[in-house]
This record gives C-alpha cells, sequence and structure tokens, in this order.
C-alpha cells in the first residue's frame, strides 16, 4: 500500500505539532471525499483507507466515521483485507455501536467457515473485544470449536484461548455436564498449541469450579509424566533448547498446584512422584547447552516442580531434596536464580520436614545478607533468616541481624527491625537479652522503631518481675550517651518513672541523678515525648519526695507552663498542683504503679505482614517446641496518656486523657465510653450500615452487654477488617460462637479467623476477617453472633460494612480526560442517575466530607459549576478493573441532587448509584 506509506513517512517528517495535524486533516477530508464519493471503491482501496484511519487514531486523534467501511471488509475473502477489517474493528468500535449486530453476523459466518485462517481471525477478534455482548453471542459455538472432531488443531488452539478471555468475562458461558469430560480429555490432544491453550483453560475452570474438573488431575500428571520421563516420547519432537515442552509442564505442574495431593490414587501419587524425582536428576544432569535459553527453560520446570512439592508438603524425601537443590543455587552466578533460590527456601523453612534442611544453609544466606549487591536479594535473605529462625539458632541470627543493620539499605531497614524485633521476644529464654536486643535496636535504627516495637518492651518490663531493676539499670546507662534517639528517650522516660526506685540506691543512679538525666534530654524531643515527660517527672515525686522541688521549679517554668501545646501546658499545670495539693498518700494511690498488662494476640507480626503482603509466613515454625506467646498491649500511663494521640498494638487510637480500665468504664476501639440500651436474647441489628460508606471505623453493633466495633484497611482488590468485641459487663460472656453466612464467594471471598469462645469481664478481644474482591457484587455479608450471658442465650445478626466502594482506588485526571472519558461512557448501559430530595438543607462542605470518604478522588476545578462534585476512581476486582466516573449536582433552590455515575460495566454503575443515593 504505497500510499498509506507515503502518508505515514510525511507525519514522521513533519516538523511541528501543527504541521502534523493539518496533514492528517488534509488526510481526513480525502477519505471522507472517497467515501462519500460516486465512484465505488474496491477492496484494496478500502483497505488502505482504513488502514490510514487506524494509524491516525493510534496517534491519538478521535476517528468518527470509516466504521462502515471496515465491516464491509470483513465480508472480503482476500486474508489482508479481512485482516484489516477485524483490526480496525478490534480496536475502534465500541461495544455499544449500532454496527455491533452486523459485526456479530460477519463474525457469525466466518466461524462457519471452511477456511480455518478466516474462523482465526474470527476467533481473534472475539477475544480482543471480549465484552460481555460477544460471550452472549458466541458462548454456545466455540466449545462446540474446541471439542469438535472436525475442527482443525491450529482453530482448537485459537478457540481455547478466545474461550479463557471469554470466561474471565462472563464465568457463566462455560456449559456443565457432558462438556467438562470433554474440554478436560483435551489435556490428552497430541497437537501442542492445542493441549496448551486447554491447560491454560482448564486452570482458570479449576480455579472457579475445582470440584467439576477434579478427572483433570489424572490426565495432567500422565502427561506430564510422558514429557519429562525417559521412557516416553511424548513431543520430543519439540524441545527447546535440549528441554522437551518446557512452557507445558510449568502449565501442567502450576495446574496440580490447585488440588491436594492426590492420595486416593496411589497409582498417579506414585506416578507424579516418579516426575518430580526426574525432573531433580535432569537438574544434576551436565547442562547441554551453554547458551542462556537452555538453563532458564531447564529452571522454569524445576522451580515449578518446586512450588509443587511445597504446595503438597506431604513428601519429606523430596522436600528435602529440594532444599539441597536449592541450596546449589545460593552460590550461582546468576542473580535471578539466587533470589528465586532464597525465596523458594522461605516457603521450604515452613515445613516441618524440611526446616531443619533449610538451617544447614544459614552460612550462606548469612553471607548473602552481607555481601549481595543487588539489594533485593539481601532482602530475601533477611526473609529466610526470619523464616528459618527457631529456638537453636535465635540468638545467632539476632545478633547478625543487629549487626548487619547498622549497614543495611534504607529500604529495608524497617522491617528488619520488625523482624528482629518478633524473634528476640518469640524466641527469649532469658528476657534480659530480649531487653537488650530492643535498646540495641533504638540505639542502632532509631528512626525505624515503630512505637509497636517500643511499646511491646514497656509491656515486657512491666508484666515481668525479675527484669525490671535490669531494664531500669540499662536504660539508665544508655540514657548517659552523648546522644541517644527519641525513642531511647521515650522508653527510658517511661521505665524510669516506674522502676526507677530500683537503681536508686547506687550513687550513680540517685534519684536527682535520674531527673537530670532524663530533664537534659527535655529540650531535645518533641512535644509527645515532652508530655511523656512530664509523666514520669510527677511519677518520680511519688517515687523520691526529696526531689520535689526540683521537679515543681520544671512545672513552672514558661516553657512549660505558657507553652504554646496545650497539651503540654495543661500537664504541667495539673501536675504542679497535684504535687502541692495532694498528700503523700493520695499521690501514692493517684500515681501508683502500672497494673500488668492482658495478654493479648500480637500485632507486630501483622504490621509486618501488611509492610510485605504475601511475603512473611504465618509463623515461623519450630517442630520440637512449643512457641511462646507474644502477648502486647497499650503503654499507657496510669494518670493520663503518654503521647497525645497514642496508637496501641492494633493502630487504633486513644484520645489524650482518657485511662484504659478494665471495669464499667470499658473503652471500646474508638475511644469512647460504652451507652447501651436494652435488647432481646435475639437482636437483629437494624441500624443502616450505609453510615459505614463513607469511613472504615466506627461501631458496629452495641446493647447492655457488648459492643462490637469494626476497623478496616483497604488495598486494591484485598481487605482486611477487624472486628473487636468489649464485654460492657462485669461477668464473663461464655459460648462467643460468630458465624458468617455469605455464599456469593464467586464475587466477595470472605474468610473469618477463629477466637476465643470466653469474652472476659472488661475485656475486649480481636477478631481479623480478609476479603477479596473477585467480581463486582451487590450485598454485603450477614454476620450473626451467639453467645451465653447467665446461661441466657443471646444472638445477634448484623450485616458487615463490606461494600463495593471499599475496593475503589482514587484517580486524579485533569478536565480535559474526565470529559473525553465522560463522553466515552455515554452509553445507555454504563449509566445510572437518580435524582433525590436532600435528607436536610443542602451542605456543600458536609457532602464534600462525605465523598471524601467514599473512595474516589475528588476533583477540584472540573466542573464548570463551583457547587457539583466530580469524582474518578477505580474498582479493583480480581478478574477486572472497573473505571468509574461520577457527578453530583446539588440544586440549593429545590433541595434534591441529581448523581450520576458512568462506568466501562453497566452493573458497577448501577451498584455505586444506589450505594450513594439519599446519603447527602
Amino acid at each position: 500500500m504505497r500510499g498509506l506509506a507515503v502518508f505515514i513517512s510525511d507525519i514522521r517528517n513533519c516538523k511541528s505539532k501543527e504541521a502534523e495535524i493539518k496533514r492528517i486533516n488534509k488526510e481526513l477530508a480525502n477519505i471522507r471525499s472517497k467515501f462519500k464519493g460516486d465512484k465505488t471503491l474496491d477492496g484494496y482501496q478500502k483497505k488502505k483507507y482504513v488502514c490510514k484511519l487506524l494509524f491516525i487514531f493510534l496517534l491519538g486523534h478521535d476517528i468518527d466515521f470509516g466504521h462502515m467501511e471496515a465491516v464491509n471488509l470483513l465480508s472480503s475473502n482476500k486474508y489482508s483485507e479481512k485482516q484489516i477489517g477485524y483490526l480496525f474493528i478490534s480496536v475502534l468500535v465500541n461495544t455499544n455501536s449500532d454496527l455491533i449486530k452486523l459485526i456479530i453476523q460477519s463474525i457469525k459466518n466466518d466461524l462457519q467457515s471452511r477456511n480455518p485462517i478466516h474462523v482465526n481471525l474470527a476467533l481473534q477478534c472475539i477475544a480482543n473485544i471480549g465484552s460481555k455482548d460477544m460471550a452472549e453471542a458466541f458462548g454456545t459455538e466455540i466449545p462446540k470449536l474446541l471439542v469438535s472432531g472436525d475442527t482443525m488443531d491450529v482453530v482448537k488452539q485459537s478457540a481455547a484461548l478466545c474461550l479463557l478471555r471469554l470466561f474471565r468475562k462472563s464465568p457463566e458461558i462455560i456449559p456443565g455436564g457432558e462438556w467438562t469430560s470433554r474440554i478436560i480429555h483435551l489435556l490428552n490432544d497430541p497437537h501442542m498449541g492445542v493441549v496448551t491453550a486447554a491447560t491454560s483453560l482448564i486452570d482458570a475452570l479449576v480455579k472457579k469450579n475445582p470440584d467439576e474438573y477434579k478427572g483433570c488431575v489424572t490426565l495432567a500428571v500422565a502427561r506430564l509424566s510422558r514429557i519429562v520421563t525417559a521412557s516416553y516420547t511424548d513431543l520430543q519432537d519439540y524441545t527447546y533448547y535440549f528441554v522437551p515442552a518446557p512452557w507445558l509442564s510449568v502449565k501442567l505442574l502450576r495446574l496440580l498446584q490447585n488440588y491436594t495431593p492426590p492420595s486416593e490414587e496411589p497409582g498417579v501419587k506414585g506416578r507424579l512422584t516418579e516426575c518430580l524425582e526426574t525432573i531433580f536428576n535432569k537438574a544434576q544432569e551436565p547442562p547441554k547447552s551453554k547458551k542462556v535459553q537452555h538453563s532458564n527453560a531447564k529452571n522454569a520446570v524445576l522451580f515449578e516442580a518446586i512450588s509443587l512439592i511445597i504446595h503438597n508438603d506431604s513428601e519429606a524425601n523430596l522436600l528435602v531434596r529440594a532444599c539441597n537443590q536449592l541450596g546449589q543455587f545460593l552460590s550461582n552466578r546468576e542473580t535471578n536464580l539466587r533470589y528465586l533460590a532464597l525465596e523458594s527456601m522461605c516457603h521450604l523453612a515452613t515445613s516441618e520436614f524440611s526446616h531443619e534442611a533449610v538451617k544447614k544453609h544459614q552460612e550462606v544466606v548469612i553471607l548473602s545478607m552481607k555481601m549481595e549487591k543487588d539489594v533485593s536479594v539481601r532482602q530475601q535473605a533477611v526473609d529466610l533468616l526470619y523464616a528459618m529462625c527457631d529456638k537453636t539458632n535465635a540468638e545467632e541470627i539476632v545478633q547478625e541481624m543487629l549487626a548487619y543493620l547498622e549497614t543495611a539499605d534504607y529500604s529495608i531497614r524497617e522491617e528488619m527491625v520488625l523482624k528482629v524485633a518478633i524473634l528476640a521476644e518469640k524466641y527469649a529464654t532469658d528476657f534480659t537479652w530480649y531487653v537488650d536486643v530492643i535498646l540495641n535496636l533504638i540505639r542502632i535504627a532509631g528512626d525505624y522503631v515503630s512505637e509497636e516495637v517500643w511499646y511491646r518492651v514497656i509491656q515486657i518490663v512491666i508484666n515481668r518481675e525479675e527484669v525490671q531493676a535490669y531494664a531500669a539499670k540499662t536504660v539508665f546507662e544508655a540514657l548517659q550517651a552523648p546522644t541517644c534517639h527519641e525513642n531511647m528517650v521515650k522508653v527510658g522516660g517511661y521505665i524510669l518513672g516506674e522502676f526507677g526506685n530500683l537503681i536508686a540506691g547506687d550513687t550513680k543512679s540517685s534519684p536527682q541523678v535520674q531527673f537530670e538525666l532524663l530533664h537534659s534530654k527535655y529540650h531535645l524531643c518533641s512535644a509527645a515525648t515532652r508530655a511523656l515527660l512530664l509523666s514520669t517527672y510527677i511519677k518520680l515525686v511519688n517515687l523520691f519526695p526529696e526531689i520535689k522541688n526540683r521537679v515543681q521549679e520544671v512545672f513552672r517554668a514558661d516553657s512549660n507552663l505558657r507553652s504554646a501545646d496545650v497539651e503540654l501546658q495543661q500537664r504541667a499545670s495539673e501536675y504542679l498542683q497535684l504535687s502541692i495539693v495532694a498528700s503523700s498518700d493520695v499521690l501514692a494511690t493517684v500515681l501508683e504503679e502500672m497494673p500488668a498488662f492482658p495478654e493479648r494476640e500480637s500485632s507486630i507480626l501483622a504490621v509486618l505482614k501488611k509492610k510485605k503482603p504475601g511475603r512473611i509466613p504465618d509463623e515461623v515454625r519450630d517442630s520440637k517446641s512449643p512457641q511462646p506467646s507474644i502477648t502486647p498491649a497499650v503503654p499507657i500511663n496510669s494518670t493520663n496518656n503518654t503521647n497525645s494521640s497514642s496508637a496501641d498494638l492494633l493502630g487504633l487510637s486513644t484520645p489524650p486523657g482518657t485511662i484504659a480500665t478494665t471495669g464499667n468504664g470499658l473503652l471500646d476501639v474508638l475511644g469512647d465510653l460504652y451507652t447501651t440500651p436494652k435488647i432481646s436474647p435475639n437482636t437483629v441489628q437494624q441500624n443502616n450500615i450505609k453510615k459505614f460508606l463513607f469511613k472504615n471505623n466506627g461501631v458496629l453493633f452495641e446493647n447492655d452487654l457488648i459492643q462490637i466495633g469494626v476497623k478496616s484497611e483497604y488495598r486494591q482488590n484485598l481487605g482486611r477488617i477487624g472486628l473487636f468485641y468489649g464485654n460492657k459487663t462485669q461477668f464473663p460472656i461464655q459460648n462467643v460462637h460468630p458465624e458468617l453466612h455469605w455464599t456469593d464467594l464467586n464475587k466477595l471471598n470472605v474468610q473469618m479467623k477463629p477466637m476465643e469462645p470466653v469474652l472476659e469481664a472488661g475485656a475486649q478481644i480481636q477478631q481479623m476477617l480478609t476479603a477479596e474482591c473477585i467480581e463486582d457484587f451487590t450485598d454485603a455479608p450477614v454476620m450473626s453472633v451467639s453467645f451465653s450471658y447467665n446461661n441466657v442465650p443471646q444472638k445477634i445478626t448484623m450485616k458487615l460494612p463490606l461494600t463495593l466502594n471499599k475496593f475503589f482506588e482514587p484517580t486524579e485526571m485533569n478536565g480535559e480526560s474526565f470529559f473525553a472519558r465522560w463522553k466515552n461512557l455515554g452509553g445507555e448501559q454504563q449509566r445510572a442517575q437518580k435524582i433525590f430530595k436532600a435528607q436536610g438543607s443542602i451542605d456543600l462542605a458536609a457532602t464534600r466530607t462525605k465523598l471524601a470518604g467514599f473512595g474516589m478522588q475528588l476533583l477540584d476545578g472540573i466542573d464548570p459549576n463551583p457547587d457539583n462534585f466530580v469524582c474518578a476512581g477505580i474498582v479493583h476486582t480480581r478478574i477486572q478493573q472497573v473505571g468509574c466516573l461520577m457527578r453530583l449536582e446539588p440544586n440549593k433552590q429545590a433541595q434534591m441532587f441529581r448523581l450520576t455515575v458512568r462506568s466501562s460495566k453497566e452493573s458497577v454503575s448501577q451498584e455505586i448509584c444506589n450505594l450513594l443515593a439519599d446519603q447527602f
């Protein structure tokens, strides 16, 4: 097509954007005149002009004509013309176009053609468009093509891939019954392309309905055996650098990871074990080629086999052999291999069968952590050391990690601090060692020590009397350094305020020396730390009356009594008066030593998992001994908060001035005191969960006996919800049993972790739920909580605040992009609109606040009317991402709102519109 080549050359030779636009407009005018002219165009000319339009579109210009000519090309018998027609349609035609029926009819004609090239072009077009309309139109024809005995292999391959694309869009299109067996038996197809495509399709089908496709295990193992074992020659004509069918082997191994080991059929299990052993044997053979493609293909199969062995976690010999094979890779020249070996060994370290085998490589892993040039490999080495740690090697690993921490890359320091803190506590046999480790952490990497970590050392010291004197002495010595981190001052202030009397007998750490040492750091600290130190000072007045006058001078100082910080001013004033007015007995009562913290599940591990989701094992296994528990709580000074906004280890804030109690004054997760109505034994939550549309935290349910709070966080299509059950009574609540009532797991997969069945008087316990949005959904899961109080059964039923908007990602857009996208989403099926009356007088500020909490990005300066609100966001699901735009138009005179939502998926538009309607 010489004319096309000349046009492309002209565009590339343009010296400016204006020259390019001028040349394009000239060409568009020429093409439009040709299409509208009286002279009939032949196929070649149509193809040439459609190609030009396609090129112009790819340059970023809108094309509003030529669609009919492209559709006409579909009826051509020439491959080149039909191909260009399908290409144009795949790229430019909107699924809401009026031409879609003509296109579908042309595709149907090609699907029935005897020419396999035409059938393939049609299948590729269906897959490229991949719309719901295409799924409905061809959902019955494509499976027939796939399993028909008359279909050519190349068409079967395209049909399998096309069906996979449509299945991801509309899972219901795959027929069941006899079709299941016929699709599974494609694994026996002799054609390489067909069986590879079919394996991808079956893998997707298995993830949705594993029981129905369970028969694929036997066939997959048989096919894998024919490929990898030497006694067969299946597909030996297809080898990639001396590796037989590597990508098919990888897909088959990945398919088998959807099921547990085939223990019901010993023959299948034995054959699979033989395959895995053969793969290991081949890995030990000398390379047949020095080219990187050979080693890549060979290692791809090996690593997928190791993943299957880790998934099955049943064959001790294979697990140990996998560990030894990976150990060889730790000293390989290839950085990628070392990284993958460390990553796989992290999983092996969590298995009781291979944990000891992994520990044999400890020295090499420590060297990798210290010597590797690539920071991602060093990160994996740290992860592996954390995973392989148990009581026998904990001290050595912790000391090595502490030593490396001083020179570690800044990007991994915070994570290393969390890991060292967890390991030090988990395997501490002597808690004086634990105190030393945490203080060293603060000294070496104080900036990366989060509140969770230094809170925890406070809790350990308070809960264990035998370590209190040692902690006070050690932290006193640490504070004598010329420079020390602010977190060290916090820990020192807290511990000396509680237990400074235990070291006061030594003249080197007399009360006066302790006070002056702490106060020498005061002016270098932030306001929050100063507030904590003021609380420490009043504690010292109680412990050591002889320094009372000196402390009162500090309280009276203008920098405190007249401080611009209201918290410092209030504390200084109140503590001064308390020290003047109160008698020694009253002072001792008010400032008594902190009680032991209640035992609770640690959230330091939760913080670590949040930083690296999917990278941290659920536990560090030690198959020989039970693990000590980690029991965090919130260190709150008994007279007042030590921090103006202290967060406990669950990430929840306690407002300043509140006191942690265990009786009638129990605090909920938001720090508010309980106020409760009476209830009957069976209660259904009547309040509208739509109040949680605009926030993630709050009280979900409350009555005279119990309060249930919720705190949640979301990232893309994943969510984590913490439920907090608080007992408001003075008696235990027995047989607490939450139960989830949710059947639509194909759209929203919600998993609930177990919890303790007894809720002690005045106590609060946490339960975690995880949620994965697989596809857009319209209802919220229901949960019931049954329990017994005074032997009277109670039951509460309520909806969880899990709605589609929780999976929004805010999206920034400028005005041009917003309105271009708004126009493109103008189809009837992509738009939802509601007009509703305002709940009260229209408050634009309150409306803005609500929309800011809904999950979408508020876009300022976009709408010409400044009173209107426009938002943009992306709904993340596992299957797809759905862009969504919203416009809210208030009418103050009529006290009405008009809400318009547009997205690329009709059901999403409708659901978002339904959620927001009547909420303003």
